[in-house]
């Protein structure tokens, strides 16, 4: 969520203006766009400006989709100056919230350990895993920093591998294992004279680099274009056209499930689903200067709102709740 670009090759503060403004243009990204907008504003050392935005995201009388990622960048902000108190609490809430998405449990975390707070640090990484990955196979991508953020604090303290340290070492891709990269003695390496030691923590770097580039090179989804109900219905009445693609609510979500789960059987990784509105497509088919009853305009648009951010991964985690909007978990509604 937070830009990578160093501070002196960004006015920051100008890039944040830009994305408030186009929050006031698109209210359907305006969630993620603050988002973007806030962390320019950290970048840019106002942070009081920062808790402004993230306090105007909490108060929307729109639901966020998001409100522990929110609360958990707030909490992470107020506590880098100086409202230590307010921040803890609001780590608290996260925790007893168990929110279903890792980066809130991820951020919480990190919070804490960049705080000394390694032993809360390591219990909020623990419990994040255990409501997130408790029962599953094969932990999804979306995850790996929680159980890599875990083994590394509990690297720094010292304690033995257990059997979730044992999954992230096996998750971890780079030549460089976990267990050289989050060793604690890696700190004086750093001051050392010795150039075999400065030598190795020059590959440990390249290799850390290298996962850096390889997390942010990762591409959007593979998503699949989900209407509510409502939104469907307004779309078929406007564009009779598009009826033969969707002949009933029920069959479209039968249909992206079963696409979905297609595409996981062959192999396809990195799957998602985007929720379309009538004015979003709307807007989308005038930019191509196309009529939205073009069936072809369909894939184009899951596909942008993808490029956006606007997916969701599919699976969604265990426990979550199910991507058709039933308010029953996945499991059982169509995960069953």
């Amino acid at each position: 969520m937070r830009p990578d670009t160093p501070a002196e090759n960004v006015d920051h503060t100008a890039e944040a203006a830009r994305l408030e403004r186009t929050a006031g243009l698109y209210p359907e990204d305006a969630e993620a766009l603050l988002l973007q907008a806030a962390a320019h504003l950290e970048l840019s050392g106002d942070r009081p400006a920062a808790t402004t935005l993230y306090d105007r995201l909490l108060s929307s009388q729109a639901g966020l989709e998001n409100p522990y990622l929110v609360r958990s960048l707030k909490a992470s902000n107020l506590w880098e100056y100086g409202h230590e108190a307010e921040a803890r609490a609001i780590i608290d809430g996260v925790r007893a919230g168990s929110p279903r998405d890792p980066a809130p449990w991820v951020i919480v975390a990190e919070a804490l350990e960049s705080h000394d707070e390694l032993e809360a640090a390591q219990e909020t990484f623990t419990e994040g895993a255990t409501v997130l990955l408790t029962g599953v196979e094969e932990p999804p991508y979306s995850t790996h920093p929680l159980l890599f953020g875990r083994h590394r604090v509990r690297r720094m303290l010292g304690v033995a591998h257990d059997e979730w340290d044992t999954v992230a070492d096996l998750l971890h891709s780079s030549p460089v294992s976990l267990d050289e990269l989050h060793d604690p003695k890696r700190v004086w390496s750093l001051g050392s004279d010795n150039p075999a030691e400065l030598a190795a923590e020059i590959s440990r770097l390249r290799a850390e680099l290298g996962a850096y580039r390889e997390a942010l090179s990762r591409p959007f989804p593979v998503a699949v274009l989900h209407w509510p109900a409502g939104e469907l219905a307004e779309l078929v009445e406007a564009y009779p056209s598009l009826g033969a693609e969707y002949p009933s609510h029920e069959e479209h979500l039968a249909t992206i499930e079963g696409s979905l789960r297609e595409l996981a059987a062959s192999g396809t990784p990195n799957l998602g689903i985007v929720t379309g509105t009538v004015p979003s497509y709307e807007a989308f088919a005038a930019s191509e200067g196309a009529s939205p009853g073009e069936a072809e305009l369909l894939p184009q648009y899951a596909t942008t709102l993808a490029a956006r951010g606007r997916a969701v991964e599919w699976p969604p985690q265990r426990g979550a709740g199910c991507w058709c909007g039933s308010g029953r978990v996945y499991e059982g509604c169509h995960g069953a």
